[in-house]
């Protein structure tokens, strides 16, 4: 027979619940799913009795404060922040770039107002500061994390200010978007959102919200291509290395095949690795060198220094470059928090397990401090 579970069984917490029927002669289990991925399961015991249990599931919920940059940012359909502020000193609202992940649901607040909702198409990624930011031209050497956001303007936008009696009680106690009395925060770029709030901020936008945080409107969009920001990047550093008449022709084909993690460079990476430093792999043909600064952060000298590599298969190489993983000094592996688990082990790395690689050498170790620091995604203040 076909069961459904009654709308008073479902916590307070959730509206207009989308229930899954069970086809079974005795329901072992009833489950209603929410509109923010919360499965509300409802178990028969032996008793004859319910028990309701909830379990989320891993989509973050994500505040932007769009005040200067909304009118580039959600029509562009992409997030900006600098990696530091202009002192150089660390901004946990610019450092929560690196959590964020696909699938993830940011709401955008402009002018008092959110205006709209995006879901998340790919994770943080090195990248210049926009061109439509400032003054044509002047950005490709201020480099920042850059993520791909699929907006949809609301066609009624809501005032957090009005509904802070039922919203001041849900704000998080640290990194909060919101002043007690709704205000909005200058200093804050970007900063997550506890399940709470979101679910009562979608509540109060309704029908049109609650369609765009399930998914339904994106659906029908084409899909996104992610990171092209960084392959614009990319492209414009290797325009600018033809371009540039005081780098010799030889140094110029030397850098251009170390973009691929070949050539002279793989040749000075070989004098100090024997073999991937995750897989153990030893064929020369399975084998890149991978940059521990990135090459589109690194200045020629540094694209052709064998202590900026690591010999790696291609698997490795892509999740290394991404910032998936990275590497203490001791040589420690370290696992980004947003990676997808099971597609890791599947490339042999056991996220259950501390992993270790061997020593580095004491230039490598500096490369490497520059690759925890600037591109593995793993934010310190959401541990």
């Amino acid at each position: 027979m076909w069961t459904r579970c009654p709308e008073d069984w479902i916590d307070s917490r959730h509206t207009q619940p989308a229930a899954r029927f069970i086809e079974t002669s005795r329901p072992a289990a009833l489950e209603v799913v929410s509109f923010l991925g919360w499965t509300e399961k409802l178990k028969w015991q032996d008793n004859e009795s319910f028990t309701l249990a909830a379990e989320s599931t891993s989509v973050r919920y994500w505040w932007v404060n769009q005040n200067q940059t909304y009118r580039h940012e959600v029509p562009g359909g992409y997030l900006w922040s600098p990696k530091r502020k202009a002192n150089g000193d660390r901004n946990p609202f610019y450092d929560f770039m690196r959590g964020v992940a696909p699938g993830d649901v940011v709401f955008s607040f402009a002018d008092t107002l959110i205006r709209a909702i995006g879901i998340v198409g790919s994770h943080a990624y090195e990248a210049p500061k926009p061109l439509e930011f400032g003054q044509a031209g002047a950005y490709w050497d201020n480099i920042g994390w850059r993520i791909d956001v699929r907006f949809a303007e609301l066609r009624m936008p809501i005032r957090p200010s009005e509904h802070m009696t039922v919203l001041a009680p849900l704000l998080p106690t640290r990194y909060s978007p919101l002043l007690p009395n709704g205000n909005g925060l200058q200093s804050v770029y970007l900063t997550r959102l506890p399940e709470s709030l979101a679910g009562t901020l979608v509540d109060l936008m309704g029908a049109e919200a609650r369609d765009l945080v399930r998914g339904h409107r994106v659906a029908e969009e084409q899909p996104m291509q992610a990171a092209i920001g960084l392959a614009e990047w990319e492209e414009h550093e290797m325009n600018r290395l033809r371009e540039d008449a005081n780098v010799p022709e030889t140094t110029r084909q030397a850098v251009v095949l170390a973009r691929r993690g070949q050539g002279l460079f793989k040749e000075r990476v070989m004098r100090i690795e024997r073999a991937c430093r995750i897989t153990g792999v030893t064929k020369e043909e399975h084998l890149r060198a991978s940059h521990c600064k990135p090459w589109r952060d690194a200045t020629n000298e540094e694209r052709l220094d064998g202590e900026n590599g690591l010999l790696l298969t291609p698997n490795a190489d892509h999740l290394f470059d991404r910032g998936f993983i990275g590497f203490e000094d001791n040589g420690d592996v370290l696992i980004s928090p947003v990676a997808h688990m099971e597609s890791l082990g599947r490339m042999g790395l056991d996220s259950s397990r501390v992993i270790n690689v061997g020593r580095f050498s004491d230039g490598q170790r500096r490369y490497l401090e520059f690759h925890r620091e600037n591109v593995l995604l793993r934010s310190r203040y959401l541990e």
